[in-house]
């Protein structure tokens, strides 16, 4: 019989150690062994992402393939744990002579006549090394997490360039302006109340504008990459997260010119306005994450009743009737769009603090049918916030619902009026049936 001390194995009669049984330098040798291997497995990851771009070439024309940087990532995790033992300058002058070795090889190519005269080969090496070392010092998780998303960017190459090329310069500006005002001046915003009621806080204002424009980035530049030709519910579902008005006005006027396509641009359309209620329950979640039990169910319901004559219409239709579309929604990252939206988010919190001094939540709730008039970005966003502390959750769900069910009205009378009667019975009607649902399963629900 033995028993367990610390590290050591120990004989339970009399007390001595024994020989070769000490648990503590296994598992160390053991948790080596695992790091090491997966330091192996990364290199082999990425190399085998290497090798098969480079799979058409001939024996010794390739820089480095499978073998070799499983190797490097192999050597990473060696130094490393070198490193531990005789100091950190051991990593060090093994990542210099590494990166000297693929240098003078990437020269001497060149000078052999070879056309590529890309460094992304090299970088990918010098990263293996880099993330074997890390997996070897513990950092297993973030090693891997890593090497994942280096295959990723290496294995998509040519559909990163497209998408880059798929850009304007006005586009890129807007971008790299918009990422500016926001990386540099959010932080310094001042995170306190000011105006009437302290109802005006920059930072949280413009935390919101970022919020909202980071996701309408992400629809308005999944219909420039992707393309609207790619088919009218392509355009409407990722054009709803940037502007769902937008591209309802976009469709209704296509509409005007050709009445029988009203059959076409319809789904698209209450798509578009579809995505508005999951897109409102996920912003009014961010800001308060307490929003998300009141508004799961009205919200998920509106959603479907949309989703079922998108689904019946899209059925008739074949890919031959898909009409080609150049443009549905206007570039949503302009500095000007952002700060319009800023001003008009603080307007909104500046009236809802004043109808909730003067009139209650009453008050409260005939915003919400206001501004749903326009846009339902600004009131949810309001909503949200303020129902972290003055107002009571139910009366901010309802407040967004109401919102919504104004908002989805106004398109539909919008397709009505420019599309046609027909185009506006079909967008208009489902939108109706969403509103009523919502609002009653909101009732039933909450209350």
């Amino acid at each position: 019989m033995f028993t367990v001390t610390g590290d050591t194995v120990v004989s339970a009669r009399d007390g001595t150690p024994i020989p070769g049984q000490d648990t503590g330098m296994e598992s160390e040798q053991l948790q080596l062994l695992y790091n090491l291997t997966t330091a192996l497995g990364i290199g082999v990851l990425i190399g085998l992402e290497r090798g098969w771009k480079q799979r058409q070439a001939g024996d010794g024309e390739r820089i480095a393939g499978v073998r070799t940087f499983a190797l490097i990532g192999l050597l990473g995790g060696s130094s490393a744990i070198l490193a531990e033992q005789l100091g950190p300058l051991v990593l060090s002058l093994v990542f210099l002579g590494l990166a000297g070795v693929w240098a003078a090889v990437y020269v001497s190519n060149l000078r052999n006549g070879s056309h590529d005269v890309g460094i992304t080969s090299l970088v990918a090496g010098l990263l293996t090394f880099v993330l074997g070392a890390l997996t070897a010092l513990g950092d297993v998780m973030i090693a891997v997490a890593a090497a994942v998303v280096t295959t990723l960017l290496l294995s998509y190459k040519p559909r990163i360039h497209r998408w880059v090329g798929a850009l304007d310069a006005d586009e890129l500006h807007a971008i790299l302006k918009l990422l500016l005002i926001s990386v540099v001046l959010l932080p310094i915003l001042p995170d306190q109340g000011y105006g009437p009621w302290q109802a005006l806080n920059p930072f949280t204002i413009w935390w919101m504008v970022v919020l909202i424009a980071a996701i309408s980035f992400v629809g308005y530049f999944s219909i420039r990459i992707g393309g609207t030709r790619r088919g009218i519910l392509f355009a409407g579902l990722f054009g709803g997260l940037a502007s769902s008005t937008a591209v309802s006005l976009n469709f209704s006027r296509q509409v005007k010119h050709d009445r029988a396509r009203a059959e076409v641009f319809a789904p698209g359309i209450l798509l578009a306005c579809g995505t508005m209620f999951p897109r409102m329950a996920i912003v009014a979640t961010l800001i308060n994450s307490r929003l998300l039990q009141p508004l799961l169910l009205p919200a998920t319901l509106m959603t479907l009743v949309i989703a079922l004559p998108i689904l019946y219409r899209w059925r008739r239709l074949t890919s031959s009737t898909t009409p080609k579309l150049e443009s549905v929604i206007d570039n949503p990252l302009e500095i000007g769009s952002a700060l319009a939206f800023g001003a008009l988010l603080g307007l909104v919190f500046l009236l809802s603090e004043a109808l909730q001094q003067w009139v209650g939540e009453t008050g409260l709730l005939a915003l919400a049918a206001a501004s749903g008039l326009s846009d339902v970005d600004a009131i949810t966003l309001t909503l949200a916030q303020e129902s972290q502390q003055d107002i009571q959750l139910e009366v901010a769900a309802t407040g967004i619902l109401i919102a919504a069910t104004v908002n989805g009205l106004v398109k539909g009378g919008m397709a009505y009026l420019i599309g046609g009667r027909v185009l506006g019975v079909q967008v208009g009607v489902p939108l109706l049936l969403s509103g009523i649902v919502g609002l009653c399963s909101a009732w039933l629900w909450i209350y």
